[in-house]
């Protein structure tokens, strides 16, 4: 019996999402001026972007591929949310 080969070897992207792995989870959403912001849960990566699609594919690109670890926020999502403030002396 023959057995059937795939034509390409498997891409990265085909293994377990980083995010089942340890990997990071990405966020993408507007600010509050309007920005499109890209930054990972921790708030160690990210940025701002000219437009959704170069958002998702810097995440994409951070996160090694896979689609299912970019989650769109729905309400408003600043690229310094979480960090903690300094005093100002």
């Amino acid at each position: 019996m023959t057995q059937i080969q795939p034509l390409e070897p498997p891409q990265p992207c085909d293994a377990l999402p980083r995010s089942l792995q340890g990997g990071p989870l990405f966020l993408i959403g507007k600010d509050s001026c309007g920005h499109w912001v890209a930054r990972d849960q921790a708030g160690l990566c990210g940025g701002l972007f000219v437009g959704r699609s170069e958002a998702i594919r810097f995440a994409m690109h951070e996160n090694g591929c896979p689609s299912w670890a970019v989650i769109m926020v729905p309400g408003v999502l600043e690229l310094m949310d979480n960090l903690p403030l300094k005093n100002a002396a």
